[in-house]
């Protein structure tokens, strides 16, 4: 049992040990995170503010950008004080308590763009009821429903990591703690751990993307058969925008969780992560705002009129 309790801190090792890199790096991630709390901040302020925008496709949109704000700041706040520490430690309370609210603002997040996908659904394919099934309560209802969701798996997936005994390594060759590199370090039994993620991911992410897969084949089935070619390219235009977001989101966040981690494959896992923890919160704002007439048009307005 004393050999159980030894280690109590990881280690994050990060990306590099030069101190000139350490310097750039801190400044090209303090950036991305300005950026990143900047363009979601704005779409959440131009939603509030433009009445135009008062719809349950933008409300759904100021959620997310909410929700992307909560996924960055998990990691990148922490990630920066480690490119100026010395010890770049982190406890293993802090550790776990960091997996917990990443797979929760994750799995809001995926929740979310399906919520949003069957938002356009409706609003395509049947656009006379849309005012009835969309109402407010039900789209806060959608939203509670998200980030329960994402709770939910959250306290699934961490809470059992407070059970593993980490008696060995201690250096965690990531710049966060995940659940895929924390299993490396343990000297307990973690198979069950492992199946635990992969069998809850699987059935959270088929339970995501099987209403937006559906959504989505209406969504373009009604495109094509009835709208003219004008209001084809602008429907087609709202919905790029989303399945790029859903695109680039899902396929790393699958990469990064269901293929075998191992030391050899580090570099490629951190890539990864950078993608779809980093810089998709990143991009999301930039892709909805350059996609969107209306956000552009509101964005463009309260520019103008502060200025």
């Amino acid at each position: 049992m004393e050999n159980q309790s030894i280690v109590t801190e990881f280690i994050l090792v990060g990306f590099s040990k030069d101190p000139q890199m350490q310097i750039f790096l801190f400044l090209i991630f303090l950036l991305i995170y300005a950026m990143t709390l900047l363009g979601n901040m704005a779409i959440m302020l131009v939603i509030r503010v433009e009445a135009s925008l008062h719809t349950p496709m933008f409300f759904f949109l100021s959620h997310l950008a909410f929700a992307d704000i909560c996924y960055s700041s998990v990691t990148l706040p922490k990630m920066l004080k480690n490119f100026t520490a010395k010890q770049k430690t982190i406890s293993r309370e802090g550790c776990i308590a960091q997996i917990f609210f990443h797979f929760q603002a994750g799995c809001a997040e995926v929740a979310l763009l399906s919520v949003m996908a069957y938002d356009r659904y409706v609003a395509i394919c049947a656009p006379l009821n849309y005012s009835r099934i969309m109402m407010q309560q039900t789209c806060r209802q959608l939203v509670g429903g998200a980030w329960t969701a994402g709770t939910l798996m959250a306290m699934t997936n961490s809470l059992p990591l407070a059970e593993l005994c980490f008696c060995r390594e201690n250096t965690i060759h990531h710049y966060i703690c995940e659940i895929p590199s924390l299993l490396l370090l343990s000297c307990s039994e973690t198979y069950t751990n492992y199946m635990l993620t992969c069998i809850t991911s699987i059935i959270y992410g088929l339970m995501a993307l099987s209403p937006l897969s559906i959504s989505y084949s209406y969504i373009i089935s009604t495109i094509l058969s009835s709208h003219p070619a004008k209001s084809r390219s602008k429907a087609f235009s709202t919905c790029s925008s989303h399945i790029i977001v859903v695109s680039l989101f899902y396929i790393t966040a699958f990469f990064r969780y269901f293929m075998p981690s191992s030391k050899s494959s580090i570099v490629l896992e951190t890539v990864v992560s950078i993608q779809y923890s980093i810089l998709t919160p990143l991009l999301n704002p930039i892709i909805y705002s350059l996609k969107n007439q209306e956000i552009k048009t509101a964005l463009g307005k309260q520019i103008r009129k502060h200025r």
